[in-house]
């Protein structure tokens, strides 16, 4: 499998007649876009605005983000099982606007899985989307969707987000990229001999998954990851559309799409590949809530990496708490397996940092990379625009905000201030590989 992405570099991003790009400006005809977004009957109303680096701009909540592409001499849908059919991903071409996302963003409603942005200050140094030109698509769904479907609501502002990327990459369809970036492996079976001598390595990546209700998870191809048993994927479907984030979890733990789509991890491995590693693959598992569907991952999840013949694995998780049963089975599984693994995951050692990291611990899991602490209380000064509605993060649905506290009080206060811990930042520990927040030992 082949796969080509052709990158557009965005310099700027502005509303005008015509959806188009030109000389690194997108240029987005707002009045079309939203009608195109409001074709789903349950988004009642809908906006678009824009933030860019250094801006004076708070966003929140948060659910979504996605990189605009399309796909290039192709038919089939930018994200197969969500904006259309069906169909594989992983090669051919796609395009890609860099430099920019398109944010979901909910106009009044805090929810479980919903984050904050800063665009500068700060909170910008907690957030890989303060350094993107961020399109949000600001919008709420009809009162009766919501009081009976909640977690459809969110799937519904989130798919409208899909949409509007797919619909804004289709801008440079047809137009020639300043670059390309390749993406190939050989057949696990069909390298040379001086690859497979390398030490072979796979990634292994749990995607949430831990609701049965119909919204919340990650999907593969469109498949609700609930459903779902430990599988090998070629990493060129990861990056190129075959998943999409899920709603649930505490926001600074999850992966959005556009981590799905740049994964750093997969970037590095594919640098690496030949020169230092032989990367076999995506082993593509998710996260569950009974013990023996953890047990069950675990041994799908070593089994897979043990016949492969790898003799490393990069493990991560999204999320905490209940996950980490997941991350530690998991771990053991593949160490009892003769495959070393190296851990990637955040800790919730609480607001003094003095409890246990994770969950479930074990002697086995003793390479882990920290992404730093979910509990860690954040202040931020105000800004002088909100988009979405500062109120949300005063919702006690809205991990990492609060309504009330004895000694800290609501979230949100009187001057526009905040403080919340590091949940509510949207997918600011980037457990994919961008986290800044590792630490050294001496």
């Amino acid at each position: 499998m082949k796969l080509e992405i052709g990158n557009f570099h965005v310099k700027d991003v502005c509303f005008g007649t015509e959806t188009s790009f030109s000389n690194g400006t997108l240029i987005i005809d707002k009045q079309a876009a939203i009608d195109y977004i409001k074709e789903d009957e349950h988004i009642t109303t809908c906006d678009i605005e824009i933030a860019k680096p250094g801006e004076s701009i708070r966003i929140v909540p948060v659910k979504e983000a996605i990189e605009p592409r399309c796909r290039v001499n192709a038919d089939h849908p930018l994200f197969p099982g969500v904006t259309g059919e069906v169909h594989p991903v992983g090669e051919g071409r796609t395009h890609a606007l860099k430099g920019c996302s398109v944010l979901a963003v909910g106009e009044h409603w805090g929810s479980f899985g919903d984050g904050l942005i800063d665009m500068s200050g700060e909170g910008a140094k907690y957030s890989l989307f303060s350094g993107l030109i961020n399109i949000c698509l600001v919008a709420d769904t009809d009162e009766e969707f919501e009081r009976h479907e909640q977690q459809k609501k969110n799937r519904a502002l989130r798919w409208g987000a899909h949409r509007l990327a797919e619909y804004l990459g289709n801008a440079v369809k047809e137009l020639q990229p300043d670059d390309i970036e390749e993406y190939e492996l050989d057949a696990i079976t069909k390298r040379s001999a001086e690859v497979n001598a390398l030490p072979s390595v796979v990634y292994v990546l749990q995607g949430q998954s831990q609701m049965e209700e119909d919204g919340y998870n990650d999907l593969v191809y469109g498949w609700d990851m609930n459903n779902y048993l430990p599988t090998l994927m070629h990493p060129n479907e990861i990056i190129d559309g075959a998943l999409i984030s899920g709603s649930f979890m505490p926001c600074s733990s999850k992966w959005s799409t556009y981590d799905f789509q740049n994964n750093p991890t997969i970037k590095e491995l594919y640098k690496e590949h030949g020169k230092s590693v032989n990367f076999l693959g995506v082993i593509m598992s998710n996260l569950n809530v009974s013990l023996e569907q953890k047990e069950r991952s675990a041994v799908y999840v070593a089994q897979i990496a043990k016949s492969l013949g790898a003799d490393g694995a990069i493990l991560a998780e999204e999320g905490y708490g209940n996950p980490d049963a997941d991350f530690i089975a998991c771990f053991v599984a593949l160490e009892d397996a003769g495959v070393k693994t190296v851990g990637v995951t955040n800790e919730c050692t609480g607001r003094d940092g003095q409890s246990q990291p994770l969950v479930a611990l074990d002697e086995k899991a003793n390479a882990i990379v920290s992404c730093g602490n979910v509990s860690q209380l954040i202040r931020l000064p105000a800004m002088e625009r909100v988009i979405g509605e500062l109120e949300a993060l005063s919702r006690d649905g809205l991990s990492g905000g609060w309504s009330g506290d004895e000694i800290l009080g609501s979230s949100v206060k009187e001057d526009g201030s905040i403080i919340m811990e590091n949940n509510a930042m949207f997918c600011g520990d980037q457990v994919s590989g961008w986290s800044p927040k590792t630490m050294t030992e001496f």
